[in-house]
């Protein structure tokens, strides 16, 4: 209802809410004339917005009618369907499409918005950005280790040296908070914090891929979202591990990402219990998103998608060779190359080499004697490019591999490992293990 100040002639708009429990009232700050009382009709097909035997509003109990929803003006919302069968939402009433949205304030729906409706969280500058096909040409990517100060909080210095010696050692890309990196050790605030720094510091020299996905596709489209507003260049996204879902759902998660930008699935069912079969990597390579997978099966399924003109990296560093020079893959998205970057890009890049190959093996069967990165840790803080740190539930290797690998450095050269300090085998009571933090 409008009243108007006896002396002002200012208007007063009072809006009652269900059964009085609660009252606004909004003044206007300039002069304005009633307005009228119907300028368009709410059945009108150019609003494509049906209210069916609506009350008046005054009677909506938490309900008002806005000209915005969730901040988002109605007209920019409305403008998105074309057609009015496109936009049709009725009040309290089951929307026939199959997938859709609810907003909900209160008691009623405010409105349905269909899924073709959905505004991204995205930026039309191009920021630090590729495309898909930048990186399905990268044949070397680490998964790059996060290292810790004594408390626990990232090691930004050891972390920043750690990325100047990948790309020193011939990396091309990076993959931040991944297993490797501990990104499930991570809050989501640190995650795309590491992200973004990746990017601010060394984006113009190599590809930052972010590790946004999760099992929650929510989760995964609001991480996604935050690492390509600050900027990585991809995405790595896992299948829903724990709470597993069916093929159609694999598809669907997968299409619900890809959009925002290019995207490596990973599939390494060693860690999620549920196999991503080839029908579901067919299913979404149509999107121009789909830079590749990173495949852990095995040759087999790597010669199965690139016969077909999939891009694979292995996800295994001890296959990666034959499956780089003998079933096609692009390259690897390696461990090992944490440790030895240079040797790794000499064994994707210099054609067939079984003598670097067979070199390297114990390096790299010595690095998943225990669920990684337990071994790479231990390593590195051998090596003395990172501080003995380790948050749990992670904890060093014992003694006895620790000393196998100071043999592994001195068989393989310590001039091919990264650091300038020689390798120790340090003493249990050298490391710290974080348990807060």
């Amino acid at each position: 209802m409008v009243a108007h100040h006896p002396t002002t002639g200012r208007s007063i708009q009072a809006e009652a809410t269900h059964e009085g429990d609660r009252s606004r009232q909004h003044r206007n700050t300039t002069p304005s004339p009633p307005p009228p009382q119907s300028t368009v009709s709410r059945h009108s097909a150019a609003t494509a917005l049906t209210v069916a035997a609506a009350p008046p509003p005054a009677r909506r109990h938490g309900w008002r009618e806005s000209n915005q929803i969730a901040g988002i003006p109605m007209a920019a919302l409305l403008s998105h369907a074309s057609t009015p069968a496109q936009a049709p939402a009725y009040f309290g009433e089951r929307r026939p499409p199959k997938y859709s949205i609810r907003i909900n304030r209160g008691k009623f729906a405010v409105v349905a918005i269909a899924l073709d409706d959905y505004l991204p969280m995205r930026s039309t500058e191009v920021k630090n950005r590729t495309s898909s096909g930048d990186i399905t040409s990268l044949r070397v990517i680490t998964a790059i280790k996060t290292p810790y100060l004594p408390d626990g909080r990232f090691d930004l210095e050891a972390y920043d040296s750690l990325i100047n010696m990948q790309i020193e050692g011939g990396t091309e890309g990076v993959i931040v908070g991944g297993t490797t990196g501990e990104g499930h050790l991570m809050t989501w605030d640190e995650h795309i914090m590491l992200i973004g720094h990746t990017v601010n510091c060394f984006g113009t020299k190599v590809k930052v891929i972010g590790n946004t996905g999760s099992n929650s596709t929510r989760e995964a489209i609001h991480a996604t979202e935050q690492g390509f507003a600050v900027g990585m260049h991809a995405a790595l996204h896992i299948n829903p591990y724990y709470g597993k879902t069916s093929i159609e759902g694999l598809i669907s998660h997968f299409e619900s990402v890809l959009p925002m930008g290019p995207t490596i699935i990973y599939n390494v069912p060693s860690r999620t219990s549920q196999d991503i079969p080839p029908a579901v990597i067919e299913a979404v390579s149509s999107f121009s998103n789909m830079a590749g997978v990173k495949e852990c099966v095995g040759h087999e399924r790597v010669k199965c998608y690139t016969d077909k003109g999939i891009t694979i990296w292995s996800g295994n560093d001890d296959e990666c060779y034959d499956s780089r020079w003998k079933y096609g893959a692009t390259g690897v998205i390696s461990v090992a190359s944490n440790l030895v970057p240079g040797l790794m890009h000499n064994l994707m890049y210099e054609g067939q080499n079984t003598v670097l190959n067979e070199k390297l093996m114990p390096l790299m069967k010595w690095l998943f004697c225990q669920p990684n990165p337990v071994a790479l840790n231990t390593a590195l803080t051998q090596l003395g490019v990172i501080r003995p740190v380790f948050r749990l539930p992670y904890v060093p290797l014992p003694l006895e591999k620790r000393i196998e690998f100071v043999q592994i450095v001195e068989s393989i050269g310590r001039e091919n490992f990264v650091g300038q300090k020689e390798a120790r085998i340090l003493d249990d009571d050298d490391f710290v293990l974080v348990r807060r933090y």
